[in-house]
């Protein structure tokens, strides 16, 4: 528990502004994709059904895709406006982490959204770390409601 509070102390403390605009492109990017993917659901699930790369069932891809848009959408809001940053980070990265080793890399012909998921990954691993940084909703709560010690102890 210790070394998750020093990195996330490090990471409030080293965080220029530039970040956090690329934190809200980040968000609006995520929420995009998320729509989508909710707009292309029928294709999707023809697409992921006639590769037979997993072998599911219909419920489970159905499912999956569900799980994807949902997660990319909240994700992207929460990311956008610095709630919950960290976590919305951390819910991201199985995702993307899917997205770039078993739907970019399984294309047999140059794709460029490779390395924009790469860079997704990466800056979600970033952000991981790092925060929201002082432009967010989180920086606005824990300077309303500072972390009062010592009131707390009597």
């Amino acid at each position: 528990m210790k070394v998750i509070n020093n990195v996330q102390t490090w990471g409030d403390s080293h965080h220029p502004k530039i970040l956090d605009l690329i934190r809200m492109l980040l968000g609006i990017f995520l929420l995009i994709k998320g729509s989508v993917f909710l707009n292309q659901h029928s294709f999707l699930m023809d697409k992921i059904m006639s590769t037979h790369t997993f072998n599911w069932s219909p419920e489970a891809v159905d499912w999956l895709i569900h799980y994807v848009t949902l997660v990319h959408m909240i994700g992207g809001v929460l990311i956008f406006l610095g709630l919950f940053t960290r976590l919305a980070a951390i819910l991201q990265i199985p995702v993307v982490f899917g997205a770039v080793f078993f739907v970019n890399i399984m294309s047999y012909y140059v794709n460029s959204e490779l390395w924009l998921s790469i860079m997704v990954l990466a800056l979600l691993m970033l952000f991981t770390v790092i925060g929201s940084g002082p432009l967010s909703i989180d920086n606005v709560l824990k300077n309303l409601f500072p972390d009062d010690k010592e009131h707390k102890s009597s």
